[in-house]
């Protein structure tokens, strides 16, 4: 696949744990949209070019967006679709599953981790995106997670990782 040298993943967590919820609209929301696109931005002026995302629902979606849009910018992009089990997206609203199918047949790969859900297809992915990268985004707000697992595994394989606060306090 591509090099880890310039090689991006993304953490980030699920509506449920987001202060907006699923209201995409909030004010909060369109801020860290802003800000993940910047962060994609800055990594790909940084010689970052190959981009995975773990297409979970929430903030993997946000920065899939937002590389896709930068790839419509810059064509030497590539996009990675590192995916954790067929079913992934299976429980979720049909907006969001149609979103889903959207975003990964825009990427360039798809990468299915397991071949089936177990207990553990969420971390094996978030495990794989990080051995296959120097750089990880991440917009987390310190609870216990899969965020914060990833972010503990990308420190301990030396990643660099820009952190993105789910909100900015005005000054």
């Amino acid at each position: 696949m591509r090099s880890r040298q310039i090689s991006c993943c993304f953490t980030g967590h699920r509506p449920e744990k987001l202060p907006w919820r699923y209201r995409e609209a909030d004010l909060r929301c369109l801020s860290l949209k802003r800000r993940i696109a910047d962060a994609a931005e800055a990594a790909y002026e940084e010689g970052y070019r190959h981009f995975l995302c773990g297409m979970a629902l929430g903030c993997d979606l946000y920065f899939c967006e937002a590389v896709l849009a930068l790839r419509d910018q810059y064509p030497d992009i590539t996009v990675e679709a590192a995916v954790p089990c067929p079913t992934q997206a299976d429980a979720w609203a049909l907006d969001q599953r149609e979103r889903y199918t959207r975003l990964v047949e825009a990427c360039d790969f798809e990468t299915l981790v397991s071949a089936k859900y177990t207990p553990y297809c969420m971390q094996r992915r978030d495990r794989y995106m990080v051995d296959h990268a120097s750089l990880l985004i991440a917009a987390f707000d310190g609870t216990p997670g899969g965020t914060r697992y990833t972010m503990q595994y990308a420190m301990s394989r030396g990643l660099s990782i820009v952190d993105l606060p789910l909100t900015v306090k005005e000054p």
